[in-house]
């Protein structure tokens, strides 16, 4: 960490050039004897991506960026800010720290917090950064979090982490102990030192895989922003044997749309189904990822589509977690067929249907856009079939 990167002349050339072009800034040469123009670029970069997945640090004096991978890794303030809600006590330890952003949101909501970080120069950066947005309640530890839980008798309210996935796992089907701190097998230990533990895993882990590597598990929350899940987050309480919870959010600017359900209400239930009826409903990301198809039908009452068509009718309009259309027209999916309702543009979702989106456009010249919606998908006869929609707000 060069703390001459905080030299008011350097901060005042960051922030003029933090919509530049950094290609053509290098060409021209950045002449601060101090600093490296490659570190000065890098501080550049790094901050123009906090301008909105971290607003608090990016409007900050003095704030020192690690590089931008650090920035890409680290949750954004608005899932930070959900998950510092779920949970509360008097301490919390954070084993996985990175840039801090989880103990920054934690800090509003426990007395103590413990910032884990084995990397030497991002621990000094977030003690830095702490320092600068007036944060005096946190700890932070530059060593690995299992070895400081190993060396330690102290108990927390919360242990909270987050495992990253190695290097050589790519591609492969995402498991936890693929991951590092390899969590199922320090379980013992951290249940050693908190009756609670909070796990962020990407959204890439399914559901199942999660719960048979862990143990207690006692809710699952999937948290999406502008319906794009963000986050899976795994509350395991020490002893728990009961019906996992699931709770689902889709989080937007002024809102937050929840779904709640069981794992075994939802094993148990069965949905209803018809053909298309008057509006079509499409749940969120959150929804789907969590799979709650069988829930969503009984609790507010709507019919599926088609067992593997997750798509949902009502002749009634409700107040719906995703999106709602009003059907204009429904038609057997062949070229004929669209051709005569004369649509060279629309927005085209599939669902359960053997085509890609970029297939039917091209077979059927749609460009992107407009007003209509349409939904390439199969009914509860198995064929298969387009519903012509416009969108409700």
């Amino acid at each position: 960490m060069n703390t001459a990167i905080l030299n008011t002349e350097i901060q005042k050339f960051i922030n003029a050039h933090l919509n530049s072009d950094v290609a053509t800034l290098l060409l021209k040469g950045i002449l601060f004897p101090s600093v490296e123009a490659k570190t000065i670029i890098e501080q550049i970069e790094a901050k123009k991506r906090c301008e909105k997945k971290l607003p608090t640090w990016f409007h900050s004096k003095d704030i020192y960026y690690p590089n931008k991978l650090n920035i890409e890794q680290t949750s954004s303030e608005i899932t930070a800010k959900h998950k510092a809600n779920l949970i509360n006590g008097a301490s919390i330890i954070d084993l996985t720290g990175g840039f801090g952003v989880d103990c920054y949101f934690f800090s509003k909501v426990f007395k103590a917090v413990t910032h884990c970080e084995i990397n030497n120069n991002l621990s000094n950066i977030v003690a830095h950064n702490y320092k600068q947005l007036g944060t005096d309640n946190i700890l932070v530890k530059n060593i690995d979090g299992i070895d400081y839980l190993n060396a330690s008798q102290k108990t927390y309210d919360w242990i909270y982490i987050d495992p990253s996935r190695r290097h050589n796992s790519k591609g492969k089907v995402f498991f936890l102990n693929d991951c590092l701190p390899n969590v199922p097998e320090h379980l013992d230990l951290l249940f050693k030192h908190s009756k609670n533990i909070l796990i962020k895993t990407s959204p890439l882990l399914d559901l199942s895989i999660g719960i048979n590597e862990l143990k207690f598990v006692k809710t699952i929350h999937v948290v999406a922003v502008n319906n794009e899940v963000k986050e899976l987050l795994w509350s395991l309480q020490n002893g728990f044997e009961g019906d996992i919870s699931i709770v689902t959010v889709n989080i937007k600017k002024d809102t937050k749309t929840y779904f709640h359900f069981t794992l075994a209400k939802e094993k148990a239930l069965k949905s209803k189904y018809h053909q298309p009826l008057t509006y079509l409903y499409e749940p969120n990301s959150a929804i789907l990822k969590a799979g709650a198809f069988h829930a969503i039908s009984n609790k507010l009452n709507v019919y599926k589509l088609h067992k593997h068509t997750h798509l949902y009718t009502n002749d009634a309009l409700i107040d719906f977690p995703g999106r709602s259309f009003k059907i204009e027209n429904i038609i057997p999916y062949n070229k004929k067929a669209l051709k005569k309702i004369g649509i060279s543009k629309a927005n085209i979702t599939i669902r359960n249907f053997p085509e890609t989106v970029q297939q039917i456009r091209k077979k059927l010249n749609i460009k992107e856009g407009g007003d209509f919606y349409l939904f390439f998908t199969t009914n509860i006869d198995n064929n298969k079939m387009v519903i012509i929609s416009t969108k409700v707000n």
